[in-house]
């Protein structure tokens, strides 16, 4: 397998404002959306992405979502658990992820059978409660990540690349909820981003890449906790900012944030640069690129966020970071929410 691959030049960190400790570390963290990493020619392409980042002397941790789609069928599958039968539903995840598993060339079943049959343990559990309670909830939708991880690790190794596979549950932990309480705490939890050296030096042993999940972190008291939907973002630079990563790079199914959706206004711009508080305001006013909360933990550090395309990646896509070119006011986009 060729493991060239032509992709856009990074800039260096330290020209876009980040402190000496950011621009000089090796630690990049990769995160990959459901899009990018449901189809098996894109991972081909992953794979290469890693091996550039070896090739340069950097030290890639990734994290992806759950595959397209499988969140909403899980939280199908939790409805129909309660008063109906979500025989079809499961049945319908297993044929999505064996489906991708043949297409790399993997054993689906080796790999997947004891998530699924966890899956159906705590459904079955539901309908003899006929409801799910929000613990329950949770453990059910966090399997969509757990589920696809597995698989990515295990292609990813299968291509010859020194992968390990760790639990975010074990790194990524929810404030206390003094200001957050009910569902909320386990539905939407936001973790503390402090650097954290003893965790680099945990992450290093062994010399290999690390792959993990997105969306999925725990509580002190040890439980489940969600991120919020759409929270790999944040999990990604929960991570860059613990790791204090040289950038954070969001690899996705469009090539960066656009001025108005595309979909809308034909004549749309692609925003080469951004500022952090310039991409804030889009993620939080209807921008579905990015999620809102990831912005915060990367401006307090300085860590720059690269936004690019997994099909393309020779384009340069968008960059948020503390330094851009442009020092005009101007309206920057225009969102729909």
């Amino acid at each position: 397998m060729s493991t060239e691959l032509l992709e856009a030049n990074f800039p260096d960190s330290d020209q876009l404002g980040s402190p000496p400790d950011v621009a000089a570390s090796n630690w990049v963290v990769m995160k990959f959306g459901g899009t990018s990493v449901s189809a098996a020619e894109n991972w081909s392409t992953i794979a290469n992405l890693v091996r550039n980042r070896l090739a340069d002397g950097l030290r890639p941790l990734i994290v992806h979502s759950a595959l397209n789609g499988v969140s909403n069928t899980l939280e199908q599958a939790l409805q129909q658990a309660a008063n109906a039968d979500p025989a079809s539903t499961l049945l319908g995840l297993r044929r999505q992820h064996y489906e991708l598993a043949d297409a790399l060339g993997l054993d689906g079943a080796d790999i997947l059978n004891d998530t699924f049959a966890e899956l159906e343990r705590l459904v079955a559990g539901i309908g003899l409660l006929g409801e799910a309670g929000v613990d329950v909830h949770v453990k059910v939708l966090a399997l969509g990540e757990l589920l696809s991880t597995r698989l990515g690790a295990a292609y990813l190794e299968a291509c010859g690349l020194p992968v390990r596979w760790v639990d975010a549950r074990n790194f990524l932990v929810s404030k206390d909820g003094q200001r957050q309480s009910g569902d909320r705490a386990y539905l939407a939890a936001t973790c503390d981003f402090e650097p954290d050296p003893k965790l680099g030096d945990q992450l290093s042993a062994g010399g290999k890449v690390i792959l993990t999940q997105g969306f999925i972190a725990r509580s002190p008291g040890g439980e489940t906790v969600l991120l919020g939907r759409g929270g790999s973002d944040t999990s990604a630079a929960y991570f860059a900012a613990k790791l204090q990563a040289r950038r954070l790079e969001i690899w996705t199914d469009v090539p960066g944030m656009f001025s108005a959706d595309p979909r809308h206004v034909p004549s749309a711009r692609l925003l080469a640069e951004l500022h952090y508080d310039e991409a804030q305001e889009l993620a939080s006013t209807g921008s579905a690129v990015l999620h809102p909360r990831c912005i915060s933990p990367l401006k307090r550090y300085g860590i720059p966020l690269f936004i690019r395309c997994t099909s393309k990646p020779e384009l340069s896509g968008s960059r948020v970071s503390a330094v851009t070119s442009e020092v005009e006011p101007q309206v920057k986009a225009i969102c729909v929410r």
